[in-house]
């Protein structure tokens, strides 16, 4: 169990599509969930902020995410199944560049077929601020980032800058993330 540093925005490993998980009952996979875990948390601890870590946001390229909503989930090469044509708009952020937050389009609910830590399958249904957690977690084990998915260089803006300027004219069908 370890803190890992988080790679940022710059780091090709962030720009790489993860390989799946094939053996569950190994110590890597384990220590990997801990350090995702231990990472989160201690993210969380310090920046008030942050639900969700993927694996290559601490250096390994592996179909794994850890999240914490309610409670603590850890996903294993998850796959988008189905997504709502319903949208939302938000402002996201992410751990891999903390100082930025980012305005974009995300599937108001999806479908998600995963693995859990002992290689069982599962399918999650979730909407609104988990879907978009999730979208935003499985984006990045597919070397895809938040930036990618702008609805315009214009809305790529400082945290202080929003919280200036920005944060009081959002409408009814905005709201701000906390991924990873």
């Amino acid at each position: 169990m370890a803190v890992r540093e988080i790679l940022q925005l710059g780091n090709p490993t962030l720009r790489v599509k993860c390989s799946e998980v094939k053996q569950f009952d190994v110590e890597e996979l384990k220590q990997l969930l801990d350090d995702l875990r231990d990472t989160l948390y201690d993210f969380r601890e310090r920046n008030r902020f942050g639900r969700g870590i993927a694996a290559p946001q601490i250096g390994v390229s592996q179909r794994v995410i850890f999240t914490h909503v309610d409670e603590p989930l850890a996903l294993i090469n998850p796959v988008i199944i189905k997504r709502s044509v319903r949208q939302i708009t938000l402002w996201d952020d992410c751990f891999s560049f903390p100082n930025l937050l980012v305005k974009l389009n995300r599937n108001h609910s999806i479908e998600v077929r995963y693995q859990d830590e002992e290689g069982k399958e599962h399918t999650l249904a979730v909407e609104d601020s988990f879907s978009e957690l999730l979208q935003h977690e499985i984006d990045h084990l597919n070397g895809i980032l938040a930036i990618d998915r702008a609805i315009g260089s214009q809305y790529i803006v400082y945290r202080a800058e929003y919280e200036k300027w920005i944060k009081n004219v959002k409408t009814d069908r905005e709201f701000v993330s906390s991924a990873g």
